[in-house]
């Protein structure tokens, strides 16, 4: 059906709501690379008026990616509480922001409502918000996690150290952990995005990472962003896995 905007007297139109998602995004060399970024901050300030109007309820009948063909979407949608979701039903992505900014929404109003939003839902509402206003919303939520240490208390700040190098170099991987240790950074986890995805070149960043974390005694995590299903597989394999996280543009 298509999605249609006006911004500074002209017209743009979307194709579908993933194009839409796409030109609503701050402005990313990858997304541009990719061919799916706005072509202008004109194009981009349409595609968020389209998405301040968009029923919430779109997102529940018109999936980015098809349900057919995707087993992530099949699980969004197939475990959706309704329940939780019934009372925002009738808004609009823009709606549900200023919901969010509101003293209607609490840690406790918050918790209620999750079961009820997509990540599509979150990642909509995200694209209208500013730097601040995510942090207002962030500030009503406090979710506490443990395991060599604990983060998410109220009025901490935990990091994550990115030591990454272009070649994956043993030696400069650790050279840039102590530099962003000593910078007190790596409390929450000390994570490599990796140049390969290679299983033994990540085993061998697992091992490294777990080795150097035991002599220097840090109570942290370790982890090495490689695909899912490869962490699954090292970790049958016996690797020093601490946690399976991977970013998805």
């Amino acid at each position: 059906m298509g999605y249609r905007a006006t911004a500074r007297g002209e017209r743009f139109r979307f194709d579908t709501l993933a194009a839409v998602m796409a030109a609503a995004t701050p402005e990313r060399s990858g997304d541009a690379l990719a061919g799916i970024a706005a072509g202008s901050a004109l194009e981009r300030v349409a595609a968020r008026r389209v998405l301040m109007d968009l029923p919430l309820a779109t997102f529940l009948t018109e999936a980015l990616v098809p349900y057919e063909v995707d087993e992530v979407t099949r699980l969004i949608l197939d475990t959706h509480d309704a329940a939780a979701f019934a009372p925002f039903r009738s808004m609009t992505v823009g709606a549900l922001r200023d919901w969010l900014l509101s003293p209607a929404a609490t840690a406790g109003t918050l918790r209620a409502a999750a079961p009820g939003f997509t990540p599509e839902m979150v990642a909509a509402v995200s694209k209208l918000m500013r730097n601040q206003d995510l942090i207002r919303v962030a500030r009503k939520c406090e979710v506490v996690t443990a395991f060599r240490n604990t983060l998410g208390t109220r009025g901490t700040l935990s990091t994550r150290l990115q030591p990454n190098h272009p070649a994956d170099d043993p030696q400069g991987i650790a050279v840039s952990i102590l530099d962003g240790l000593l910078h007190g950074a790596g409390d929450a986890v000390i994570g490599i995005n990796p140049a390969s995805d290679n299983l033994g070149n990540c085993r061998d960043l697992l091992v490294a990472l777990d080795a150097l974390r035991q002599s220097l005694e840090i109570p942290t995590q370790s982890c090495v962003l490689t695909h899912v299903t490869n962490s699954v597989r090292l970790l049958e394999a016996g690797a020093p896995v601490d946690l399976i996280f991977q970013s998805v543009a």
